[in-house]
């Protein structure tokens, strides 16, 4: 057996590794490959048949090989910052979630299975991973282009429209699962014959607008409830300019799903969607509301707003117009 066991860690791409405490509900087994993406899933949509395909990785396992990878970074880092390479941690990996559709993957020619004709991906990457001492913690790893596909590891691969709400659920439902269960446990991994320890913190910054409103329950695009970061309409967010925060989150996402689901105040359809603020569907990823190109485009517009003001009353000529002539600038804008 420790012979065995000897040969396999000398094999390329089988990392030994467990969960302090274990993950909830996911298998100690460490050598996982590719698995199917559907398994386990049927049983809880019943009503909702997925003819789909899907491949994926277990999450932990995928995070596991991420960190092998760079394993000689992590060692040159803690040399760098003049610490011992034996050191076992608490290292603390920050990880960026995305996913995103990859458009149009229809076979031109030939006659495959009948599956939806778009493909959905979902992927993380490394951004970086500090080690907490007495005096603070310390970055030894940070990612130099974490926007490259070199360092965006797949996870998960299925053949599914993004705007397929349940059939998204349905596959992405167990990796969330995985990352759930990740979050209150420590991974110890073997790391150049030390045994290492690792918290992950996930941050899903790497959605675009249009997943982050599928993901998040919200309703498309051309909803009147025009942000993701907050509760404005059009004609609300056309009259300010200025004054914007964040108050969306994802746990008022689900409070809201439930009140759009049970009507609790029996309402109208109309009254009931202004309760809501435009969510409508369970919810199932937590994204980080940060800024976005709506807002940029908000921001730069208030500001040339003011200039363009400024410029037509040629206020370098006149400091000090009154507030009526500035008035008068506003009005001809």
């Amino acid at each position: 057996h420790a012979l065995r066991a000897a040969e396999k860690s000398l094999l390329p791409g089988y990392h030994l590794f467990e969960w302090e405490p274990p993950l909830k509900n996911v298998s100690s087994n460490t050598e996982v490959g590719i698995i199917d993406g559907l398994s386990g899933i049927q049983q809880c949509v019943d009503d909702y048949p997925v003819n789909t395909i899907s491949k994926r990785f277990r999450y932990d396992v995928a995070l596991v090989a991420a960190l092998m990878d760079i394993e000689e970074d992590i060692l040159e880092g803690l040399k760098n910052h003049n610490m011992d390479d034996y050191l076992k941690g608490l290292f603390t990996v920050i990880i960026k979630e995305s996913c995103d559709g990859m458009g149009d993957v229809s076979e031109k020619h030939g006659f495959g299975p009948a599956v939806p004709e778009k493909a959905v991906r979902f992927s993380f990457t490394l951004m970086s991973i500090t080690i907490t001492q007495d005096n603070g913690s310390v970055k030894i790893f940070e990612e130099n282009k974490p926007n490259s596909e070199l360092c965006c590891k797949p996870l998960c691969l299925m053949l599914a429209d993004e705007s397929d709400h349940e059939t998204l659920t349905a596959m992405l439902s167990p990796l969330i699962a995985e990352r759930e269960a990740m979050k209150n446990s420590i991974l110890i991994l073997d790391m150049a014959g030390i045994p290492r320890q690792f918290k992950f913190i996930f941050r899903g910054t790497g959605y675009d607008e249009k997943l982050v409103r599928e993901v998040e329950g919200l309703e498309a695009s051309g909803s009147t409830y025009i942000c993701t970061l907050c509760d404005a309409t059009r004609l609300e967010a056309s009259q300010n300019l200025i004054l914007h925060s964040v108050t969306r989150s994802h746990t008022e996402n689900l409070e809201r799903y439930e009140v759009w689901r049970s009507n609790p105040y029996h309402e109208a359809v109309d009254e009931l969607r202004s309760r809501v603020k435009g969510v409508s569907a369970k919810p199932f990823i937590d994204t980080v509301p940060s800024i976005d190109a709506l807002h940029c485009d908000i921001g730069n517009a208030a500001e040339f707003y003011k200039i363009f003001q400024l410029e037509i009353g040629e206020v370098y000529k006149n400091p000090n117009a009154t507030r009526e002539e500035r008035k008068r600038w506003q009005s001809t804008l």
